[in-house]
């Protein structure tokens, strides 16, 4: 059993905090939103009143907040958990959140003599609920290993990407090629709508075909060809057209500070930005199509 801090209890974390409580670790709690709080206590989890009382208790950190400021937030200044936490502990950021940052605060946190890790995941709400998660980490081999039974008990997949900052040079890479790939299988049943061709043949044939992708066998866009995607749900987010944006976009800073050409990361920003404008920012980023078949 391990002590845990688990900071951040949104739609990801409370899943991923449960799934430890499940497994027997001995997991404090803290988030703004108190009922949220209250329902992993219920469940066995203890609260705790700010960060900085949850670090200082734990053996390992592990938060999970929307944005690079909100870890910053959480681990640095005097009530941080960076300050609170005993030499040795293990901090993992399973934000997703910019390069920089994830590179800034590995840093900082081996100068408090502690490990970080940065471990972006994959696999949406369904996969935070399934305990089914894809881990993308970045840091020392040696957290690495430290971390990967906490992380099993999250998920099923743990990648070891490379040194600090490289679990985040993943994720965005990879839900970059995401949205530019759902935009194109939605862009092809928009195109097949206006043509008159029937959604299952494009699914049957594209499917099994050169077309075949993630986005169209797995996750497809229209109602119909594949049962357990949103579009089924009337797009109810497995992963939000408004997250989707934000991983976009993060992709899109660290282009410019790279030096990389993305035109397609670019263009795809663009089009998830318009989704989110006109108040669909809560749907599922596969509700794309929507937005497209209403573009003329």
């Amino acid at each position: 059993m391990t002590s845990i801090a688990f900071i951040g209890l949104g739609n990801m974390g409370r899943p991923m905090a449960l799934n430890l409580v499940k497994a027997g670790h001995q997991v404090a709690v803290c988030d703004l939103d108190q009922a949220a709080v209250a329902a992993l206590v219920a469940a066995g989890a203890t609260a705790a009143t700010s960060a900085g009382a949850a670090a200082a208790g734990a053996e390992v950190v592990v938060t999970m907040l929307p944005a690079g400021r909100h870890v910053r937030s959480v681990c640095e200044g005097e009530a941080g958990v960076f300050a609170h936490a005993a030499a040795g502990s293990l901090v993992i950021d399973c934000s997703t959140i910019d390069v920089d940052t994830a590179r800034a605060l590995a840093a900082a946190a081996a100068a408090k003599g502690l490990q970080m890790l940065d471990a972006p995941v994959s696999g949406g709400t369904g996969g935070a609920a399934a305990g089914t998660l894809t881990f993308m980490v970045g840091g020392e081999e040696a957290a690495v290993e430290r971390a990967r039974p906490l992380l099993a008990a999250m998920g099923k997949t743990i990648v070891h990407a490379g040194a600090a900052g490289s679990g985040q040079a993943a994720k965005i890479c990879n839900n970059m090629l995401l949205g530019i790939a759902m935009i194109g299988t939605a862009e092809a049943f928009a195109l097949a709508d206006r043509l008159g061709l029937d959604r299952q043949k494009l699914f049957d044939i594209s499917s099994t075909s050169s077309g075949q992708c993630w986005s169209l066998t797995t996750y497809c866009p229209v109602p119909g060809p594949v049962p357990t995607s949103p579009a089924n749900r009337g797009y109810a987010p497995g992963f939000t057209a408004a997250m989707m944006l934000k991983d976009l976009q993060l992709a899109q800073t660290a282009a410019l500070t790279s030096g990389a050409s993305t035109p397609l990361g670019a263009l795809a920003a663009q089009v998830y930005q318009l989704m989110v404008r006109t108040g669909d920012g809560d749907k599922d980023f596969s509700g794309i199509f929507e937005t497209l078949s209403r573009t003329p």
